[in-house]
């Protein structure tokens, strides 16, 4: 079968039918063009592993090749489907399977071991509009804005390092073997994020979401001491009641950060440093805590995240734990709603079991179909593998939306210029191929967060890219997240320099304004946040994609070259707006079509 040609596009409907994930239950009909009469037979490969094979009926096509085609029933496939191609010959054998890179669309020949395309299996399940169309505002509580009266420090920890001054950088404090020995405070807490509720309404954010709230000994509390109760330096639950109440009244939502798969060393379960009245897991056998942890060589052996020993791992999976913090009456995923969260983010979600999540999904769906669960996970979700075991995040029972860290990357990369827009948009097409339409709307679109690097950093500075980012970031499909700061063009490298205190009366007021101005398009337009995507093929440093929705259409078009470029590679009809320039106005017929865009810059276009 030397010379052979052959081609399936998952990603075009000629190949596959529906594009993307499906319901479960859904027909998929699968088709590929072979220029040769053969043998042609598809393998399924269910979610379990069981392989099946399938026979594919042949067609004679009018340019003298042949289509192969079959339909697939997806009802005992919830999960991943993947499949490849078998031509057969005689006694010759060839595969035709995904891209190496396991990106979806035009593939490719094997001669064995072919990479396998993959068909998202999911239950329908709904995702609240609040979420859907907002937009994000991540706030590190310790570094936002400290509310008490002359800026005093609520309830400073004991052997805690507080900054002399609110803009001084921070740094950590540790031994000989690398460990955080004082952990260092500027004094942020809920009052103050109740004082700049204003202000993070008059960027356009409706949704924030907080850092950990709860007691712990770190600044960040990642590393939660006492589930029940908010740090003291944070303030108090009646505070975080009160933030819920002056949020909401201003059409604002509040969603928690929370770690489920460990605890602090130092907390109320574990109670190491014998600072609880509680007899902890570490005290006694007998504690009541004991079996949600991992003992190795009791007391001084345990399993531990990263293996940190002032962070022992949970079982998550205890049956004493799950009715804490989901089945109780008063178990922490009610109680906390129950004072005004709308949402949960789960942080580390591969270290939490699947049926672990779907529990938190269930509970908090009972309580009210309004409230997300959100996810923490830097790769592909749909198809993640964590500890050799496939995960099922997108079932329709675990997480709404996840983190979209592979659009921060993809992003990144293309704005320096280290991939072209050809690259840049089969990577997004990768994920709108595999995630539900759900589940890709509500994806996470962030630039940066607690655990990167600052974006004006990562961009050495330079504000028309962070503009070109920005754009993008808020008119894709998803919803967009501002890490505190960013906005304002704060910079800082690695972990402690990213997690600067906000620039009080220090802003950017450009990069504000700019922010301030794609936000307000953002909210007014439901095309950029309901519209259907398509990504135009243009030349490679000219991003291009249209969103529509009814009648709704809207062009962006970003160039990240120090080119001025005359973009004639898109088919347009009709008179269009620019929204970030209203008094623009063009008007195009058809393939005589010519959008200039000046270098590194954009267009936002709406048909009128």
């Amino acid at each position: 079968m030397n010379g052979i040609q052959v081609v399936h596009d998952s990603q075009s409907i000629k190949f596959r039918k529906p594009f993307g994930a499906v319901e479960v239950g859904e027909k998929v009909k699968l088709s590929i063009n072979v220029d040769k009469e053969v043998i042609v037979a598809v393998e399924l490969i269910q979610f379990d592993g069981t392989r099946i094979n399938v026979g594919m009926e042949k067609e004679y096509l009018n340019n003298g090749e042949f289509k192969y085609s079959t339909e697939i029933d997806t009802s005992d496939a919830l999960g991943i489907l993947e499949y490849y191609f078998i031509l057969m010959d005689g006694y010759d054998r060839l595969y035709y399977g995904n891209n190496d890179e396991h990106l979806g669309g035009v593939g490719q020949i094997y001669t064995y071991n072919p990479v396998p395309y993959q068909i998202t299996v999911y239950e329908k399940s709904h995702i609240p509009s609040w979420y859907k169309e907002g937009v994000i505002y991540q706030i590190l509580i310790d570094r936002f804005y400290n509310g008490n009266d002359n800026n005093t420090i609520s309830s400073p920890k004991e052997n805690s390092f507080i900054y002399g001054t609110w803009n001084d950088n921070p740094m950590y404090i540790k031994d000989n073997f690398g460990r955080i020995v004082r952990w260092d405070f500027y004094g942020g807490n809920l009052k103050g994020i109740i004082k700049k509720l204003e202000y993070i309404k008059s960027l356009g954010a409706n949704i924030i979401q907080l850092s950990p709230i709860f007691k712990s000994p770190s600044c960040h509390k990642y590393d939660t001491g006492d589930y029940d109760i908010v740090d003291e330096m944070f303030g108090t639950n009646n505070e975080f009641e009160e933030l819920c109440r002056a949020a909401e009244s201003k059409g604002i939502k509040i969603i928690l950060d929370v770690v489920l798969s460990y605890t602090s060393s130092d907390s109320r379960y574990f109670n190491r440093l014998g600072n609880y009245d509680d007899i902890g897991a570490y005290n006694s056998p007998n504690s009541k805590y004991y079996e949600w942890y991992k003992f190795i060589k009791y007391p001084s052996q345990y399993e531990s995240w990263w293996g940190i020993s002032e962070r022992p791992n949970i079982d998550s999976m205890q049956k004493g734990y799950i009715d804490f913090i989901i089945e109780n009456e008063n178990s922490i995923i009610k109680k906390w709603i129950a004072l005004g969260a709308s949402g949960w983010k789960l942080d580390v979600i591969d270290e939490l079991p699947d049926e672990f999540i779907e529990l938190i999904r269930k509970k908090a769906q009972e309580i009210s179909n309004d409230v997300v669960i959100l996810g923490d996970i830097w790769e592909d979700a749909s198809n993640k593998i964590s500890y050799s075991k496939r995960r099922k995040y997108f079932s329709g029972k675990e997480v709404h939306a996840v983190t979209n860290y592979p659009l921060r990357e993809s992003l990144i990369n293309f704005t320096k210029g280290y991939i072209k827009s050809s690259r840049f948009r089969q990577r997004i097409m990768s994920l709108y191929e595999n995630y539900p339409r759900e589940n890709f709307y509500g994806n996470i679109n962030l630039a940066g967060t607690n655990d990167t690097e600052r974006i004006l950093t990562v961009l050495d500075g330079n504000i028309e890219l962070l503009k070109l980012i920005v754009v993008i970031q808020f008119t894709l499909p998803g919803v967009p997240l501002i890490y505190y700061g960013d906005e304002s063009g704060l910079k800082g490298g690695k972990e402690p320099d990213n997690r600067k205190s906000y620039p009080w009366e220090k802003e950017n007021k450009e990069i504000q304004d700019f922010y301030r101005r794609i936000i307000d398009i953002r909210n007014s337009e439901n095309g950029l946040k309901k519209g259907d995507l398509y990504i135009f093929e243009t030349e490679a440093d000219v991003f291009a994609f249209e969103r529509n929705y009814e009648n709704e259409k809207i062009i962006i078009l970003v160039n990240v070259s120090n080119e001025h470029k005359l973009i004639n590679d898109i088919n347009l009809n009709g008179t269009y707006a620019n929204l970030f320039d209203v008094s623009e106005k063009y008007k195009f017929v058809g393939k005589n079509s010519v959008i200039s865009v000046f270098p590194r810059n954009f267009k936002i276009l709406r048909k009128i």
